[in-house]
């Protein structure tokens, strides 16, 4: 019987918008991985590395040089028999590492149904027929924007931003205004489907703002934050807490514009969550959810589909109206985007592991598709055993070395590598550094599927 623990070698997209060169986990992480031959280029962007079975960038086997996808559709029990069926024998998720060295598209995934109709009618650009709700883990600090924010606080920024106002209209200002003025809070189910449709008339008038008007705009916005920076986005009568720091957002939107002079996405960003997140933090998008992401190095896990739907930040296809009519219009506080992290039942840690505070945390949101382990482990010696999972793991090591162990087969794991472990493996892994300090430190991220029928994929 085939020991399923297959060490991986996978490709890296160079995007505009990714890091570069050595600065870029992504490349870095590359090096390790990739095809023989493969060097970082010193003034070159690195945005991606795939882990999976998407045609676009299949991953492969080191040793035999087949693809991941021709390995799993050759022998289904690599998957499990009720994930192969159900994932027509493909990896139900796209496992990635992101390195954003600028803002990355303002964006959103569709839903199953319109992912379906869009790639029926329209298969350059939505190269799939597969929704893609993901989950972003950060590696480094990171910023990005997330879902829309509070209505008091776009309503806030309505009347602080001049350019906004100005862009958008008096009229159609002021009507958002008189229907969410006192229901900003409301969760009566009525008030709010009144407050998400305001929302959406609101959001499509400015983004279907002329090209000429945007660039006016965009020059007078700028122009107020390189000259009121201290007080950039708040109101002179007001008495409660600014929605963000002045001087913060004043230097955030002279900086997007630095990337994408003159883009709607700049306005657009007062409509958004602005998010941070530190190491280890995490967020969920499910679809038709708005994004971007504006700097950091992270871990991504989502569907496996590369359909995107953008709008902003980007010299790619734009579909402004498909972005205006499918997205949810959901409104919440920052915190409320993020994702908690849990202990993770299914890992035993020995004593060295335990005695140094090392820790298997697991990322779980609310679908099928995937969920994701990160293990720290601390100090040499320290050990995780990982119960067996009914579907397939993909896991990387993103800091330190051990070994890694299915069955009778062990392998050396640095920085970098990559493995996939068969359906029903039980996995050990074992920190082999040098022992000094903070350098010890083993971190892995597992991204796995196991159907439990619990979860629900979004299917509407």
């Amino acid at each position: 019987m085939q020991i399923p623990l297959l060490r991986l070698q996978c490709g890296v997209n160079s995007y505009d918008w990714g890091k570069v060169g050595e600065t870029s986990a992504a490349a870095r992480y590359a090096a390790t991985t990739a095809a023989p031959g493969f060097e970082i280029e010193a003034e070159k962007p690195y945005a991606e590395l795939w882990m999976g079975t998407h045609p676009s960038l299949p991953s492969k086997d080191t040793e035999t040089q087949r693809t991941l996808l021709d390995l799993v559709q050759d022998n289904q029990a690599l998957l499990s028999t009720e994930i192969s069926e159900r994932y027509a024998a493909r990896l139900p998720f796209l496992f990635k590492v992101l390195s954003i060295g600028k803002a990355l598209s303002i964006q959103a995934h569709p839903n199953k149904k319109l992912a379906e109709q869009l790639h029926a009618r329209d298969s350059k650009n939505y190269p799939d027929d597969n929704h893609k709700p993901e989950m972003t883990i950060a590696i480094t600090p990171f910023e990005g924007l997330c879902g829309f924010r509070p209505l008091a606080e776009i309503v806030h920024f309505l009347q602080a931003i001049k350019p906004l106002r100005e862009l958008i209209g008096e009229q159609a200002a002021s009507e958002f205004e008189k229907v969410v003025n006192g229901n900003e809070e409301s969760e009566d189910e009525t008030v709010v489907k009144r407050n998400k449709d305001a929302l959406r008339a609101l959001f499509t008038t400015l983004m279907e703002s002329s090209s000429e008007k945007i660039e006016v705009a965009s020059k007078a916005l700028v122009e107020l934050a390189q000259s009121s920076s201290e007080t950039f986005g708040t109101l002179s009568e007001e008495t409660e807490t600014n929605p963000s720091n002045p001087a913060e957002l004043a230097s955030i939107i002279q900086r997007l514009n630095g990337q994408f002079p003159n883009d709607i996405g700049l306005f657009v960003f007062f409509f958004l969550n602005f998010i941070k997140l530190e190491p280890g933090e995490a967020m969920f998008l499910k679809a038709d959810d708005i994004h971007a992401y504006v700097s950091g190095d992270i871990i991504e896990c989502m569907a496996s589909s590369d359909n995107v739907v953008r709008a902003g930040f980007t010299p790619k296809f734009k579909d402004v109206d498909t972005l205006t009519q499918m997205l949810t219009y959901s409104y919440a506080p920052i915190e409320e985007q993020k994702l908690r992290p849990t202990d993770y039942p299914y890992t035993v840690l020995n004593a060295t592991a335990y005695s140094s505070g090392s820790s298997s945390l697991l990322y779980d949101p609310p679908i099928e598709e995937f969920s994701v382990v990160k293990t720290d482990l601390n100090r040499t010696g320290a050990k995780a055993t990982f119960d067996p999972v009914v579907g397939p793991s993909i896991l990387i090591c993103t800091r330190g070395k051990g070994t890694i162990t299915v069955g009778h087969k062990t392998e050396e794991i640095q920085e970098g590598n990559v493995f996939f472990l068969g359906a029903d493996a039980e996995c050990i892994i074992v920190n082999s550094g040098s022992g000094e300090g903070e350098d010890d430190v083993f971190t892995t991220y597992k991204a796995f599927c196991e159907l439990d029928g619990e979860d629900t994929a979004d299917q509407q």
